[in-house]
């Protein structure tokens, strides 16, 4: 069943938001957590690179959902964009809570020693760029990670979309101040 076909002026969604509003419904929320499970483990397995680690925070952020969803209202935003903040936000609070280990090294697929020392590096940069950004901005993590457009992160956020533009060009260019080996 898709979830955003029309059924009485309604999509199938908001049938089950209401119905989970109305009478704790646990099929329609089993309904719509499934529908937005991948979408929502996709964006946290982008940042922390653990399946275990992704997962649980992805339960966490269902049931944070769960106990949010009688306070959600459809005029403020789409349902996709209130969960996607709920994510970010829940992901931010992880990376205060703990710092993610990294992998070990017989984990890492090494096929020259050139090869090995720029996967570090990398590696390196982007652990440095993630302790920078981690509790900076949830515009950042929701365009880099969630692939969200200006506009859905401006709704997620409730803020106008040239101000969302203004601190995601703002918080690249400190980046490259602070982590560009050639600026």
């Amino acid at each position: 069943m898709r979830i955003y076909s029309r059924k009485g002026g309604e999509t199938v969604e908001e049938q089950w938001i209401r119905e989970i509003q109305r009478k704790g419904s646990r099929t329609a929320a089993d309904h719509l957590i499934r529908a937005h499970y991948d979408e929502i483990y996709r964006f946290v397995y982008r940042q922390t690179g653990h399946k275990e680690d992704a997962m649980d925070l992805t339960q966490s952020i269902f049931l944070a959902m769960l106990r949010a969803l009688p306070a959600y209202r459809a005029e403020r935003g789409t349902f996709r964009t209130w969960l996607f903040r709920i994510a970010a936000n829940k992901v931010i609070d992880a990376r205060r809570r703990t710092r993610l280990m990294p992998l070990p090294m017989e984990k890492l697929e090494v096929p020259s020693e050139e090869d090995f020392t720029a996967c570090v590096q990398d590696r390196v940069l982007l652990e440095q760029i993630e302790a920078y950004v981690s509790g900076l901005e949830a515009v950042f993590r929701l365009r880099l990670y969630a692939e969200q457009s200006f506009p859905e992160i401006a709704a997620a956020l409730g803020e106008p979309e040239a101000a969302v533009k203004s601190r995601y060009y703002r918080l690249l260019r400190q980046l490259r101040e602070e982590f560009d080996p050639n600026g």
